[in-house]
């Protein structure tokens, strides 16, 4: 009896996900058939809400298109798998401001194939010498893959996590030499983005605000904005940006203050999720924006604690979604070359963006 269990497994799993049909969807979201077609297609002729309504209740029904079966077949991914894998997202605690997220879209794409995501944080105390003994603790091994994420501290922790022998997809922009595949927001795209914006705005005199050391995303961050304003003819010199490194967060709000009343700049970009709440205030306490000077920060997500912020669109979520299906896309091709993805987005308009002033 045992052996045939799989494959009416399987009879089952394919006769439950084929019985949802174009009709279904269009008469549980209130649209036609036409629409459901031409969203699942990605043909024109609706609003982005409606579309990302549509394949989110695809996706959480099981309906695929001819299309993604064939393409999951050319990939040699089981689109009705027969058992269920388990995955990690290793992380370190300055890596949970993303956490949320790219848990969201690991975990939405894998529920679709029945596979679980586990999160695992890095213990602050770990020295080098227990990390063979933390990884044997964690199963970390027995894991079906292994995802990475950005901003994992100390910095020897994820060139360890690299050398393990598991399929491995980096959440971040890879390192030199790297053997990894690796999935990210483009940090660089959306600087190239903002300071275009600004520019078409009359915006000539950009101040930068961030730090451009610590983290490989955040020098890519100042290297497109020293790119992009060469182009549009801004400046570039570093004592015209707040680039150094912080000390306590009242001097560097400070800093802030006193190079903004230093260097007049008629708008700011802030290129650190976490600094654009304190230092849009502090801006707001010095002038009106954006009247004055206008202010586009680097949120993850919209804030409750600010007005409706420009900002580009970090796809963050939409990472953890694309590096599912890379991860089972490594799993079923271990020979293939390794590849970097990076996931562009628009920019977000807001109420803190004006043209600059005369």
């Amino acid at each position: 009896m045992y052996p045939y269990e799989p494959e009416k497994g399987r009879e089952e799993a394919l006769s439950r996900k084929k019985s949802v049909t174009l009709k279904d969807l269009a008469d549980e979201l209130g649209v036609t058939i036409q629409t459901i077609s031409k969203a699942l297609r990605g043909h024109p002729g609706m609003s982005e809400e409606t579309r990302q309504l549509i394949w989110h209740k695809a996706n959480e029904k099981g309906y695929r298109t001819k299309e993604q079966l064939r393409q999951l077949e050319q990939d040699r991914i089981a689109p009705y798998p027969l058992f269920q894998r388990r995955f990690v997202l290793v992380q370190s605690e300055q890596s949970l401001g993303f956490h949320r997220l790219l848990m969201q879209g690991l975990h939405e794409r894998f529920a679709e194939y029945g596979h679980r995501i586990t999160p695992l944080v890095l213990p602050q105390s770990l020295q080098p010498a227990r990390f063979e003994e933390w990884v044997e603790e964690q199963s970390i091994l027995y894991a079906d893959g292994i995802f990475i994420a950005p901003r994992v501290t100390p910095d020897w922790f994820e060139g360890r996590l690299l050398q393990l022998d598991a399929p491995r997809i980096l959440l971040n922009y890879p390192p030199p030499e790297a053997k990894v595949d690796s999935v990210v927001w483009d940090v660089y795209e959306a600087m190239y983005v903002c300071v275009r914006t600004l520019h078409r705005k009359g915006h000539r005199n950009i101040m930068y605000v961030g730090d451009i050391s610590s983290q490989r995303g955040f020098i890519l961050r100042w290297q497109a904005f020293v790119e992009a304003m060469k182009e549009v003819g801004g400046d570039t010199r570093m004592e015209q940006h707040v680039i150094e490194e912080r000390q306590t967060d009242e001097q560097w709000l400070d800093l802030v203050e006193q190079r903004f009343k230093e260097t007049t700049p008629t708008a700011i970009i802030c290129g650190i999720d976490e600094d654009v709440t304190p230092i849009y205030y502090r801006l707001k306490s010095l002038v009106e924006i954006p009247r004055q000077c206008s202010f586009i920060g680097f949120l993850n997500e919209p804030s409750t604690m600010l007005p409706l912020v420009d900002r580009p669109s970090l796809l963050i979520r939409e990472t953890g979604y694309r590096a599912a299906d890379r991860m089972l896309w490594r799993i079923a091709n271990p020979q293939q070359p390794y590849e970097h993805i990076r996931l562009r987005a628009d920019f977000q308009h807001g109420n803190t963006v004006a043209l600059a002033q005369r």
